[in-house]
């Protein structure tokens, strides 16, 4: 697999899901929590990693071997130029609408998480959310190219984790100073919801416009 689709890991926790991560270590049991939406999250990633290469394995067969490349290239173009019209209009949205944004209500009902919130939440943010969707389909069609199999994404879904787990990480490593400092970040992010957004965009647009 290309080293390039390592960076899209990053992108895969950028938002919701790294806001919910910070959520879950100040709650009143922030491990427990913590590794239930951990281990939704690996799921959820295994799973789409693995449907994303299938499916690339069926598209790839269904398109012509020989004699269509350039045509095949061309679609690829499109596809990005597409892809990053898309980002680009919603980062101009979420700029646009800075003054009126509202924090996520959602994020909110995650200060009173159970473990098993904590494991539905960390499969639905990444099944749910389109831009993790888009990576993993990414993913997928990166293996298929250079015919390689499941095991070779698994540094993917490691750095992936890896990010996902940062907030406990600090947690446990700097208990005292993670205690004070996790609800601060917590609530600018609540606050500052349309900068993520905008910022999630900015990076994916730049990934797919390097990867081209």
């Amino acid at each position: 697999m290309s080293l390039q689709v390592l960076p899209l890991a990053i992108t895969m926790m950028a938002g919701p899901q790294i806001m919910s991560a910070i959520a879950f270590v100040t709650t009143g049991r922030p491990i427990r929590v913590s590794l239930a939406f951990l281990s939704g999250v690996l799921v959820a990633v295994l799973a789409g990693v693995g449907i994303a290469r299938e499916l690339a394995a069926l598209l790839g067969n269904a398109l012509p071997a020989s004699g269509d490349s350039h045509s095949s290239g061309t679609v690829g173009k499109a596809i990005q130029i597409a892809l990053v019209c898309v980002l680009a209009l919603l980062a101009v949205k979420n700029f646009l609408g800075r003054r009126t944004a509202e924090p996520p209500k959602w994020l909110g009902t995650l200060l009173s998480a159970t473990p098993a919130t904590g494991l539905k939440t960390g499969l639905l943010v990444v099944v749910a959310m389109p831009s993790d969707i888009v990576v993993m389909l990414t993913v997928g069609a990166n293996l298929e190219h250079h015919k390689a199999g499941f095991g070779a994404a698994l540094p993917f879904i490691g750095v992936t984790l890896l990010v996902a787990a940062l907030p406990l990480l600090l947690y446990v490593l700097f208990h005292k100073r993670a205690v004070t400092a996790m609800p601060a970040v917590r609530d600018w992010m609540n606050d500052h919801s349309w900068l993520v957004n905008i910022i999630v965009c900015l990076v994916f647009i730049a990934l797919v416009a390097t990867g081209g």
